[in-house]
């Protein structure tokens, strides 16, 4: 059995508490002999700023660079606001991203048929709701350069961010998007903003080329990214795969995620390229909650979207796509039977802590490996 390298970076804020349900469900796999994994684990954010005075240490990236998939908690928090901007918490998550070349940001909602009440929109237009985003996640406005601030006299500052496409980026997440809808329900729809910037004209351009030269056999829609906000809170269910760009990916994949209920629901997966010689590729996988410290350390944390996270590792990152499937069946029987986090709490329901939810999807692991 071959034995798979995981680096663990728990992160600030409820990261650790959340990051220990992950652990919890590693030591089993390994004890039951299901799986064999290795785990280091290392400091990001702002808990590598008070140790290190850095957002990653040179150690720990280079934990990262040779581990087969990072596991990542959450980073950020008030106590870190006047840190340099440079050092900022999120700086590590953004380093992580730039020099592992994750360049494909896998974002699924998926509503579970338990919550369907707790969604901001009503049960008929989200139950069944199964979504993948697929976000450009290494170029764009977040990456482009010149990235200034810069004083011009007479008591005025102009900000400068760049937003940058060049074609090859825009090919292989587009790829990335159609490789998956052909797993799914064969429909990409591809969102930018044609009409007021030039990166958007690009980015449909490509699109519609590498469809018509490589995936004819998938649907290809196109809708502007402000009208698709408006149709993932209208009619949600239209949508199977959806491809964009990193800033529109970052505020559409937010909207996503309220259609199901919670935010502490959701995984996400970030991956690079395939190595032609390993066939591996460099893999982080987070949940998309951030670090909530206002409830950090009380137990309240919901560890379902850190789970859920390493539940793709498995399926993207190992292959072991029967024991994803089994960790996503053993969340939805825990939350059918009607245990609830407080983010999710609601009348007739059982509350529980972070501790007793992963517990209890362990429970329901366990039975289905019986």
């Amino acid at each position: 059995m071959a034995t798979h390298k995981l680096l663990l970076l728990p992160g600030d804020g409820i990261g650790p508490e959340v990051m220990g349900e992950v652990q919890r469900l590693i030591d089993w796999l390994n004890a039951q002999g299901i799986a064999k994994f290795e785990t280091e684990h290392g400091l990001v954010g702002g808990s590598a700023y008070d140790a290190h005075k850095v957002s990653i240490s040179e150690g720990d990236m280079a934990k990262a660079i040779a581990a087969d998939a990072v596991i990542f908690g959450a980073v950020g928090g008030p106590k870190w606001d006047s840190v340099p901007y440079e050092v900022r918490p999120e700086a590590g998550l953004l380093r992580l991203r730039k020099d592992l070349e994750l360049f494909a940001n896998l974002r699924p909602a998926v509503c579970y048929p338990a919550l369907a009440d707790a969604s901001s929109l009503k049960r008929e237009a989200v139950e069944g709701l199964d979504i993948m985003i697929v976000r450009e996640l290494t170029g764009g406005v977040y990456f482009g350069e010149p990235k200034t601030i810069t004083d011009i006299g007479n008591g005025q500052k102009r900000a400068i961010d760049t937003q940058v496409y060049d074609t090859y980026e825009i090919e292989r997440i587009g790829r990335v998007a159609f490789e998956l809808a052909r797993k799914r329900r064969n429909k990409v729809t591809s969102m930018e903003k044609r009409n007021v910037m030039k990166s958007g004209v690009l980015w449909n351009e490509v699109m519609t080329q590498v469809h018509a030269r490589e995936y004819q056999d998938v649907t290809l829609e196109h809708q502007l990214a402000d009208s698709g906000g408006m149709n993932l809170v209208k009619s949600p269910k239209q949508f199977d795969v959806i491809v964009t760009d990193n800033l529109f990916g970052d505020m559409l994949s937010d909207i996503a995620a309220m259609l199901t209920g919670s935010l502490g629901m959701l995984p996400s997966a970030s991956l690079g390229k395939v190595d032609a010689k390993t066939k591996k590729r460099r893999s982080l996988f987070e949940p998309v909650h951030g670090s909530a410290p206002d409830i950090a350390g009380k137990g309240l944390a919901n560890p379902i979207a850190m789970i859920s996270s390493f539940g793709m590792a498995l399926r993207y990152s190992f292959d072991m796509g029967d024991l994803a499937d089994k960790v996503d069946a053993a969340i939805a029987a825990v939350l059918a039977s009607g245990l609830r986090t407080a983010d999710i709490k609601s009348d007739g329901t059982t509350p529980a802590s972070t501790t007793q939810m992963g517990e209890a999807i362990l429970k329901e692991l366990q039975k289905l490996h019986a």
